[in-house]
């Protein structure tokens, strides 16, 4: 985040630029990370409304991602209870003069299931059991309510306790907001005519046939669309020093595919014009947010990064390089801050994989070290020959959080250089049209795991997913952002270890496969401090304190 600020910033006085950042999830910043506005002269401001509920577009999420959950419960409790005949007669109930008419919508099922008729009264008892009862499995249900802070306790629940819903209880859990699937479809939407057909394709499971159940079969499309109008135009806000920031859409990329919105990158690009740059963001490193941007959102935006700006810093690398555990809100052990030259060169092999990783994909790759007070020359000179010795187009040190877009002169210029000297054209890490354990296997390999081991539940989803005809879709997978491998703690370039893929879920509406890696948990808990104990107001001036 600081480094695309600030390297927008430094490329602003000599041409047109403009940076595209995701909107941060509330749950990091009462959590653990705290927010995401960036620090020191690196930053997005006003940073208070940055962190918080900004436009509410994460609310808007929140809210129709939970309508739909409640669409769901609420037909399946329907049709328990009732005839074809009686839902029929209240999905399509007479006006005034005692003619039934479909609305707009239910004419979307109707071409879904080849039925060409235009009137209530016309559908044979056949089509109308068809067309009125989704009979909807409630073991397939994979949507899942949502809310915008860590909750563990919600990670599991049952649903359907209350004596009005007559016994029909199921298990179930909440996800992060961000996690959801809407969230995803604002990401990768290019209209608004194209959101309203992703939100209508969601599929939230199937029949008891087998079928998949969609948004627009339970009727809620248009509703979704709604509540997501105002959500997909992004927000305009500025860095410290007068740059342009498009603030839009927020999918973790850990658990989801951690870009910034390609509406927001498609309007930066108009507004920048011809020689003009735009700075977007990918999450976390190269097995993650790059692999995804690369191999989902490139897809379907058609859109060609030039270069791709890899952060790296000594401390970091230390960790990689065998270093002592890092503990968030604990004192950091000095070993991260005294000279080690040697730890920090058996770091470089994390960095040399996220940039071997990185450059497969055609892309020209500079690395930026962001410098610490603590960091020596010689620490610092290790980093830079490690990353040239790589085949990175060039390593800058950046000061941009102690100097501003000064501090990051020398990296504009790199990347400046490495756009103009563009090799080849984008190379994909895999092709859509093989199986979906071949392309999970691609990844996994990119990973450096030497195989992928499918639980059974993985199994059963990966062969109905593919019989339904989804699987020419890219994946996303969701896995620990703290190693190549699946376990957090294995640092630096772990080889030769099976990936396990716990469980697999579609986000048809999205557009992706998104298999569950090893524990990897969609709604985030809460740390024994969380950040929310240094956040207060000044109640004379109204100013948030303690937000960071």
């Amino acid at each position: 985040m600081k480094l695309s600020l600030q390297l927008a910033t430094f490329l602003h006085p000599f041409c047109n630029v403009v940076t595209c950042v995701r909107q941060p999830s509330q749950g990091p910043t009462f959590g653990i990370k705290g927010g995401a506005a960036g620090g020191g002269y690196s930053q997005v401001i006003p940073m208070d409304e940055f962190n918080l509920h900004l436009t509410g577009d994460i609310h808007a999420i929140t809210a129709a991602n939970n309508l739909l959950a409640a669409a769901i419960d609420t037909r399946i409790f329907h049709e328990s209870t009732q005839s074809d005949k009686a839902l029929m007669n209240r999905l399509c109930p007479p006006n005034k003069e005692g003619k039934r008419s479909f609305s707009e919508i239910m004419f979307r099922r109707l071409k879904k299931l080849g039925i060409s008729k235009t009137k209530p009264e016309d559908l044979t008892p056949q089509e109308v059991k068809k067309f009125a009862r989704l009979d909807i499995d409630p073991d397939s249900i994979t949507w899942r309510r949502v809310m915008d802070v860590n909750d563990r306790f919600l990670r599991k629940i049952t649903v359907g306790q209350g004596p009005e819903e007559k016994g029909m209880t199921r298990e179930t859990g909440f996800d992060i907001s961000v996690a959801s699937e809407i969230m995803a479809v604002l990401a990768l939407t290019t209209s608004l005519a194209d959101m309203r057909e992703r939100l209508g394709k969601m599929v939230i499971g199937n029949s008891k046939a087998g079928d998949p159940v969609t948004a627009d079969d339970l009727g809620v499309g248009g509703a979704l669309t709604v509540l997501m109008k105002d959500a997909i135009n992004p927000t305009l806000m500025q860095t410290l020093e007068g740059t342009p920031v498009l603030v839009h859409a927020g999918p973790f990329a850990n658990i989801a595919h951690g870009n910034s919105s390609i509406v927001a990158d498609r309007i930066a690009l108009k507004l920048v014009g011809p020689g003009g740059f735009v700075v977007t963001e990918a999450g976390f490193g190269a097995d993650i947010g790059t692999e995804k941007f690369m191999n989902i959102k490139c897809r379907y935006s058609g859109l060609t990064p030039q270069c791709a700006v890899i952060v790296a810093t000594i401390r970091a690398l230390k960790m990689h390089g065998g270093g002592p555990e890092v503990v968030a809100g604990k004192p950091l052990d000095r070993a991260y801050l005294n000279e080690n030259v040697a730890l920090v060169e058996a770091g470089c092999v994390n960095l040399a994989r996220h940039i071997s990783n990185t450059k497969a994909y055609g892309v020209n790759v500079v690395v930026a070290v962001n410098m610490f007070a603590t960091d020596t020359e010689a620490e610092l000179n290790a980093v830079k020959n490690a990353a040239l010795a790589t085949g990175a187009y060039d390593a800058v040190i950046c000061t941009h959080h102690a100097h501003g877009g000064k501090g990051a002169v020398d990296l504009g210029i790199a990347v400046q250089k490495a756009c103009e000297n563009v090799a080849q054209p984008l190379q994909f890490l895999y092709p859509l049209d093989i199986s979906i354990k071949e392309k999970i296997e691609a990844i996994a390999k990119s990973y450096g795991a030497s195989g992928v081991e499918y639980s059974e539940q993985a199994e059963k989803q990966i062969e109905m997913y593919s019989k339904q005809g989804f699987s020419g879709l890219p994946i996303c997978m969701a896995k620990t952002q703290y190693s190549f491998s699946h376990i957090a703690s294995e640092k630096g370039a772990p080889t030769g270890f099976i990936l396990p893929i716990r469980d697999v879920r579609a986000s048809i509406g999205a557009g992706f496969i998104y298999p569950l890696v090893g524990t990897m948990s969609t709604m985030p808990g809460l740390p024994t401090r969380p950040c929310f104990y240094d956040i207060d107001i000044n109640t004379t001036t109204g100013k948030v304190v303690g937000l960071s």
